[in-house]
C-alpha cells in the first residue's frame, strides 16, 4: 500500500475494484466503513461479482472477467476528456510533459519494438527525446504532439463509453456514473483511494491493470495524498513481509535487481543498477544503490566481504534466466530439477494447472515440506479417489516432512498490507516434534556447512563464509535476526556538521541514510533499516496516540521506508510546501524544513526537489516502459470467451503479447466453442484461506465445496440451485453443488452473452473440511509477462448436470 490501512478513514470516495475487502480483508475493511461513517465517503464496487463488498457500496457495477484495462482506459478517456484532472499536479508532479522520441508508435494493438519470435519488446524504441544537456525534454504547455500528455489523448480516445460496455459488458450507463464519482476527485479538496488485491494482479496483463490505477490516481493528484493512494491489499499477516525479504531469484532483499550471468564485473553490475538523473533536481534515491548492495554483503558474509573481494560479490548466484515458480515447475516437469523445499507452500493447491504440477513432483527425487500442518502438496503421492487419483508405486519422489510452528507458536514480525512492521510474540511452544522455521532452516545450514568442511562441493565459498555470528547457531533468536535486518555500524558515525557521535562503533544504525559503501556498515533489508535501533525493538511499539488525528500513528509499530506512513507525501502540498487540502495535512513546509503529522518523504531541507524520489526524473510516472508496452492497452485473457480482442483486429494482439507462453502448454488453451462460459476464482471469509481447512470452526461455516453460476445460465443448462454439477476444460475437471445467484451476472460482451462460473479456491482432498476438487484443476498455464503470476481469474470451462 502507497498509504496504508488506517489512513483509508481519510478518503472520500473508495474504490474497490481487483479485489473483495469486505470478503477477504474484513479487520482491515473496518477503516472503509470509518470512511463512510464519518466522512460520508462513498464506496463503488467494480467487480464480476456482486460481492460482499458490493452488497454495501453506494454504487455497484459489473464486468467481465480480465477487462479491467478497458474499464480504467476508458476511465483515463473520461478525465482527459472532461478536464477532470489536477492539472497543477499533472503538470509538476508527473511526466505528462515529457517529449517522447520519433521511434515510439503504436498500431493495431502492438507498440514500436515487437519481436514476435521472442514475444518481447526493444523498450529502446519508447524512450523519452533528450536535450543537448542529457535531460528529458518537456514542454510544459503540454500541446507537443509528442508529449506524453498528447500521446495518451491519442491512445486512450479509443476508449470510449461504447467500446467500454462492448469490451467489459458493463452497462453504458454505470460506467459513465463510476468515470463521474472517479472524477470528482481531482479537485484538492476531494481525494480517491482504490483498494485492489488478486483481483488484479492474477491475469496474465496483472501488472498493467495496477499500473492504470496508478495512473488515475496520479491524473487526479491523489497520490502522496492522505485519503489516497494505490493500495494493494494483501493476504496472510505476512504476505507483504515476505514480498520485502524477496525470495524470488530476480531480486535481492530490498527490491534491488540480482545480477545475472551477464554481470562478470562488480563494478558494470553497480554502475548498471545506480540510475542517472534525467531531470534536473530529482532525488533519484537509487543512486544510492550501492551502500544498501554493499551493506547487505556484510550482513552475509561478514569479515569474509572486503573491498578486495568487491564485497564478496562473486559469491552471489548469478542467474541465466528466470526462476519463478511457473518456469521451476517446468524444469521439475523436464527433469532438470531433481529436488524441491516447500516451507508454508503448498504448490499442488497454489499453482495452475494442477494435472501438470502433478507430474512434475513425480519426478523429483525428494521435496521437503515445512509446514505445521497437513497439505495437498505433503501428500500428492497418495490417491483420493476422484478428488485426486495417484499410483503411489509409480512415483519416486521421496517426501520428507518437518513440522513447523503456526504463526502463535512463535515470535517476530509480521509486516502487514501497510508497510507496518508489528512484534508478535508466542503464545505456545510448537507441539510434537514441531520447530520453528528459524531452527530448521538454521540447524539444515549448519549440517550442510559441515558437509562442505567435510567432503567439499562445488564453489564451497559462497556456503563457508557465510556469517553466522548468532548465540546459538543452531536456532538463532528472532531479536539476533531482526537487528542483523535493521542494521548496525562497524565505525563511529558523526554528525557531519557538530561531529556529534550519532551511533557508537557495533551499534544499530538509525536508518538506511546512515548506510555506507565502505564495508562499514550492514543491512539485511535497507528497506528495514532502522526498525530496531539504538532506541530499541520499535516493531514492538503500542502506543496508539495519533497528534492532528490523521490515523498515522507513528508509535504504533514502524512502517517502511523510515517509518514513513503515506508514500511521496511531498506530493501531497503544492510547489511551495503548502497542503493540497489543509483539513487533511500530512506534511507542510515551515519555511526552513519539511514537518508534519507524518514523516515526509523529502530530505528535509529540500523544497524544490520534484517528489517521487524514487524515480530518475523526480515525478510519477504517467508513460513507462513495461514489458507490453509505455502504456496500458487492454489484452483479452489467453481463454476468451468472446474469441477475440474488439480493440484491434491483429491476431497477435489478442492476448498479450509479451506473456511467456511455455512450450509444453503451446497451443492447448481453450477456445469458446468448446469451453463456452469464463470462470473466476475468489475467497471465503469463512475459510480465511487454504490452511484454515486444519481449523474444524472454519470447515462447520463453509462445509463443502460449491460453484455459482447466474440464473440465466442455469435455466439454459436445465440446472437448479443445489444441484451438483462438474466443470472441465481440456486441463481437467471438478464436481461441487452448484448455488444459482444473480450475484453472477450475465453480461453482453464482443456481442454475444458472456456468463461466468465461480468457484472458491479453499476446498482440497485434505483437512477436517469436507473433501473436493482443487480449483487449480481448471486454470491456465501462463502468467503476468511482468511479475510471472498466474493468470486465475479468467479461464474458460463448461459445465452440465451431473
Amino acid at each position: 500500500m502507497t498509504n496504508g490501512w488506517t489512513d483509508i478513514r481519510n478518503a472520500d470516495l473508495v474504490l474497490v475494484m481487483g479485489g473483495n475487502a469486505a470478503e477477504a480483508h474484513p479487520c482491515g475493511f473496518k477503516w472503509v466503513t470509518e470512511a463512510m461513517e464519518h466522512r460520508k465517503a462513498r464506496l463503488v464496487v467494480v467487480d464480476p461479482r456482486f460481492t460482499r463488498s458490493a452488497a454495501i457500496a453506494d454504487f455497484y457495477a459489473p464486468l467481465r472477467v480480465g477487462t479491467d484495462i478497458a474499464f480504467l482506459g476508458g476511465v483515463i478517456n473520461y478525465l482527459l476528456s472532461n478536464n477532470k484532472i489536477h492539472r497543477d499536479y499533472v503538470l509538476n508532479y508527473t511526466n505528462a510533459s515529457f517529449i517522447v522520441g520519433d521511434k515510439y508508435a503504436f498500431e493495431n494493438g502492438l507498440f514500436s519494438g515487437y519481436d514476435e519470435g521472442k514475444r518481447s519488446y526493444d523498450r529502446s524504441a519508447w524512450g523519452f527525446a533528450r536535450g543537448d544537456d542529457g535531460f528529458v525534454r518537456v514542454d510544459q504547455t503540454l500541446k507537443d504532439p509528442n508529449c506524453v500528455f498528447q500521446i495518451m489523448k491519442k491512445h486512450f480516445s479509443r476508449y470510449t463509453p461504447e467500446m467500454v460496455e462492448n469490451v467489459c459488458g458493463t452497462p453504458k450507463a454505470s460506467f459513465l456514473k463510476v468515470a463521474q464519482m472517479i472524477g470528482d476527485t481531482c479537485t484538492p479538496d476531494k481525494v480517491m483511494t482504490i483498494l485492489y488485491a488478486l483481483g488484479w494482479t492474477q491475469h496474465s496483463h496483472g501488472s498493467e491493470n495496477i499500473r492504470t490505477m496508478a495512473m488515475i490516481q496520479l491524473l487526479l493528484g491523489n497520490i502522496g495524498r492522505a485519503g489516497g493512494g494505490v493500495n494493494a491489499l494483501r493476504g496472510h499477516a505476512n504476505v507483504q513481509g515476505v514480498t520485502d525479504m524477496c525470495p524470488f531469484a530476480a531480486s535481492l532483499p530490498g527490491y534491488m535487481s540480482a545480477p545475472t550471468e551477464a554481470d562478470v564485473e562488480y563494478a558494470k553490475f553497480l554502475e548498471a543498477r545506480t540510475p542517472k538523473e534525467m531531470r534536473p533536481g530529482a532525488v533519484n534515491f537509487w543512486k544510492n544503490f550501492s551502500k544498501f548492495h554493499t551493506s547487505l554483503m556484510k550482513a552475509w558474509y561478514g569479515d569474509h566481504a572486503t573491498k578486495e573481494n568487491n564485497y564478496a560479490y562473486d559469491f552471489l548466484p548469478k542467474r541465466d534466466g528466470i526462476y519463478d515458480v511457473m518456469d521451476s515447475f517446468e524444469r521439475m516437469a523436464s527433469g532438470e530439477m531433481r529436488g524441491l523445499i516447500c516451507q508454508g507452500f503448498n504448490p499442488i493447491a497454489a499453482l495452475p494447472n494442477k494435472t501438470k504440477l502433478f507430474q512434475a513432483l513425480s519426478k523429483l527425487d525428494y521435496m521437503v515440506v515445512i509446514d505445521p500442518l497437513e497439505t495437498e502438496s505433503a501428500e500428492f503421492w497418495k490417491n483420493f479417489s476422484e478428488f485426486h487419483k495417484a499410483n503411489t508405486a509409480d512415483i519416486k519422489t521421496e517426501v520428507i516432512r518437518l513440522p513447523s510452528s503456526c504463526f502463535a507458536e512463535d515470535e517476530g514480525t509480521f509486516t502487514n498490507s501497510g508497510r507496518v512492521l508489528q512484534w508478535h510474540w508466542a503464545a505456545a511452544n510448537p507441539p510434537g516434534e514441531g520447530k520453528t522455521d528459524r531452527e530448521i532452516f538454521a540447524e539444515l545450514f549448519v549440517r550442510l556447512k559441515a558437509m562442505y568442511k567435510k567432503d567439499g562441493g562445488k564453489y564451497p565459498e559462497a556456503m563457508m563464509k557465510l556469517t553466522w555470528n548468532y548465540s546459538n547457531p543452531r536456532n538463532p533468536s528472532a531479536e539476533e535476526i531482526l537487528k542483523e535486518v535493521s542494521g548496525r555500524t562497524a565505525t563511529e558515525i558523526l554528525d557531519p556538521k557538530t561531529k556529534e557521535v550519532l551511533v557508537k562503533a557495533g551499534g544499530q544504525v538509525a536508518g538506511f541514510g546512515q548506510l555506507k559503501d565502505d564495508g562499514s556498515t550492514s543491512c539485511g533489508n535497507w528497506i528495514y533499516s532502522g526498525c530496531w535501533s539504538e532506541k530499541g525493538n520499535l516493531t514492538a511499539r503500542r502506543d496508539k496516540s495519533d497528534p492532528g488525528e490523521m490515523g498515522t500513528y507513528l508509535n504504533w509499530g514502524f512502517a517502511w521506508p523510515a517509518n514513513r506512513r503515506v508514500l511521496y507525501n511531498r506530493a501531497g502540498t503544492d510547489l511551495s510546501g503548502k497542503p493540497w487540502d489543509p483539513k487533511r495535512p500530512s506534511i507542510a513546509w515551515d519555511g526552513e524544513k519539511w514537518s508534519g503529522t507524518d514523516i515526509p518523504d523529502m530530505p528535509p531541507t529540500n523544497n524544490t526537489a520534484p517528489p517521487f524520489i524514487m524515480t530518475t526524473t523526480g515525478v510519477g510516472n504517467l508513460y513507462a516502459p513495461m514489458a507490453e508496452g509505455p502504456l496500458p492497452e487492454h489484452y483479452e485473457p489467453f481463454e476468451t470467451p468472446i474469441g477475440k480482442n474488439p480493440m484491434n483486429s491483429n491476431p497477435k494482439a489478442v492476448s498479450n503479447p509479451a506473456s511467456k507462453i511455455f512450450k509444453s502448454v503451446a497451443g492447448t488453451f481453450g477456445t469458446k466453442e468448446k469451453f463456452p462460459y469464463a470462470a473466476t476464482t475468489y475467497r471465503l471469509t469463512e475459510h480465511f484461506h487454504f490452511w484454515t481447512k486444519n481449523v474444524e470452526s472454519n470447515a462447520i461455516t463453509q462445509p463443502s465445496p460449491f460453484v455459482e453460476i447466474s440464473p440465466d445460465l442455469a435455466k439454459e443448462k436445465g440446472i437448479r440451485n443445489g444441484d451438483m454439477v462438474k466443470v472441465w476444460n481440456d486441463r481437467g475437471e471438478i464436481r461441487a453443488t452448484v448455488v444459482v445467484t444473480k450475484r453472477m451476472p450475465r453480461l453482453k460482451s464482443g456481442g454475444q452473452n458472456v456468463d461466468t462460473v465461480g468457484i472458491p479456491i479453499h476446498f482440497g482432498f485434505v483437512g477436517v473440511a469436507k473433501n473436493g476438487f482443487l480449483a487449480n484443476e481448471l486454470t491456465p498455464y501462463v502468467a503476468d509477462a511482468n511479475s510471472y503470476t498466474p493468470e486465475y481469474k479468467a479461464f474458460l470451462v463448461n459445465i452440465a448436470k451431473v
